[in-house]
Formats: structure tokens, C-alpha cells, sequence
């Protein structure tokens, strides 16, 4: 059963706890979403607290993937950039899926939607993410369109002696 996606959902108590469950969980299952497991929710609050703030603020849009039983089970943030020479495209953050649903296509599913999003905001030509190399995850963006176009050696310190390339990626809309 596919995701049924919002874009910019009203922010209750239950969507925040159910995406800092989102995050927690994937990150402690090795997701590169700006953590390294063993991570409680109490790690991650206050990473969600600043996405959250900057949605108040107008630089940040949430999209929301729930499951058939209603739980937050993907989510990506669009961030606007604030150089006026950069605001024709955006970055993705956070772009995960909840461990449970991992190989039914919904990672495919959340970066169309977040395409789709994009297109409909109106200025925007491309999106750009970045992504933690050593894990296939610059084949899995590629596979959905986005083509390497930057890569900064070294750049994730994950754990002493484990340092991760920097990716960057970009998808044009048009």
C-alpha cells in the first residue's frame, strides 16, 4: 500500500513525536540522516526543534509520508536558500523512511513527491542534497534521477578513523 504524502501538515504534538520517532528510529538502524546510533529521542530533539522553527519562519517546507495505519513513516525537508543569487533551487534535508517499510519503493516514492512538491512551489529549477558516501546512497539518488555534481573527501567524520566523502547531488526539474 503506497504513502499517502502532505506537504506542509499542520505541526500537532502527535506528527512532531511521530517524526522525532521517524528519526530516531532510523538513525539507529544506520541511517545517514545526521546522527551516528546509539541516538535517543532526547539526541535528536533539538534538530528537529530548529527544522521546526524554520518552517515558522518561512524557510523550510515539511513533506510527510504516512502509512496505511496512519504513522509518520517518511519525511523530507525543503529548504529555501537565503542568497538572492540561489533562489531558484533548494536543498532536501532529512530525507528518511522508517526502517519497517525499507524496499518497497517508498524512498522513491518520498523523493517524486518531494519533486512534485518542488515543481509546484513555482521559481524552483533543481534540487540539491547532499549525502554521506561509503553507504550506496549516491546509486540510490542516481537511480531517481539526480546526478552527482560534487565530492568533498573525507568531509563526515562518522567515528575516529572513519571519515565519509561528502556528496553532493542534484536533480534539475525541468
Amino acid at each position: 500500500m503506497p504513502l499517502t504524502f502532505t506537504l506542509d501538515p499542520a505541526v500537532t504534538p502527535e506528527l512532531r513525536d511521530g517524526i522525532l520517532g521517524l528519526w530516531t528510529d532510523v538513525s539507529n538502524a544506520g541511517g545517514a540522516v545526521g546522527f551516528v546510533p546509539p541516538v535517543t529521542r532526547e539526541d535528536i530533539r533539538p534538530q528537529l526543534v530548529k527544522h521546526l522553527a524554520s518552517m515558522v519562519e518561512g524557510q523550510v517546507r515539511l513533506l510527510v509520508g504516512h502509512d496505511e495505519e496512519g504513522r509518520v513513516a517518511a519525511t523530507a525537508f525543503l529548504t529555501f536558500n537565503t542568497h538572492r543569487l540561489m533562489t531558484h533551487w533548494l536543498w532536501l534535508y532529512t530525507v528518511m523512511v522508517h526502517p519497517r517499510h525499507q524496499g518497497r519503493g517508498y524512498g522513491r516514492d518520498l523523493l517524486a513527491a518531494a519533486a512534485d512538491a518542488a515543481r509546484g512551489i513555482g521559481g524552483i529549477e533543481a534540487i540539491r542534497l547532499t549525502c554521506r558516501g561509503g553507504l550506496g546512497l549516491e546509486r540510490f539518488y542516481a537511480s531517481c534521477g539526480y546526478k552527482e555534481v560534487g565530492r568533498i573527501p573525507g568531509a563526515i567524520r562518522v567515528a575516529p578513523g572513519d571519515d565519509r566523502d561528502d556528496v553532493i547531488m542534484l536533480l534539475p526539474l525541468h
